[in-house]
């Protein structure tokens, strides 16, 4: 369990880095750079302090980069899929699509419904099942039974 969670904490570490450098093929624009002064750019430094915790000092890491998954998941969601289940007010829903209108979406962005564009539905996936494979783990080592 503790290689797949390093797996995809490396992934997840890659995948955030390209928010922060931007990524884009010819014209394929997977995501923009916010720039290196950026709130993305902040929370970027707070998950590679809280990564280097973790693989440096599991014990107390694992309960650190946590907490640190449950938040982003958390404003993640709140800044995206809540909008996208609940409904977004027009003048949201026109900048949410004006602001990544030139990254990359599978689902084309609608003027009725938000849409999260390719790298946010895989940040999201990496995120949660981080998440989800960290409070395994701990409860596992806490010998808490899960069922299967």
């Amino acid at each position: 369990m503790k290689k797949s969670i390093n797996i995809l904490l490396i992934a997840l570490l890659f995948w955030f880095t390209l928010d922060i450098t931007g990524f884009s093929l010819g014209k394929f624009h997977l995501v923009e750079s916010p720039g290196i002064l950026s709130a993305d750019a902040f929370w970027w430094i707070i998950f590679v302090a809280c990564s280097i915790l973790f693989l440096l000092k599991e014990k107390q890491g694992k309960y650190v980069l946590s907490i640190f998954l449950a938040a982003w998941a958390v404003i993640q969601y709140s800044s995206h899929w809540n909008y996208t289940i609940f409904g977004a007010t027009e003048i949201k829903l026109k900048g949410y699509n004006e602001y990544f209108a030139n990254t990359y979406h599978i689902i084309p962005a609608s003027d009725n419904i938000l849409i999260p564009d390719l790298y946010h539905i895989i940040l999201h996936i990496l995120i949660i099942s981080l998440l989800v494979l960290i409070i395994i783990y701990i409860l596992k080592q806490r010998n808490v039974k899960i069922s299967n």
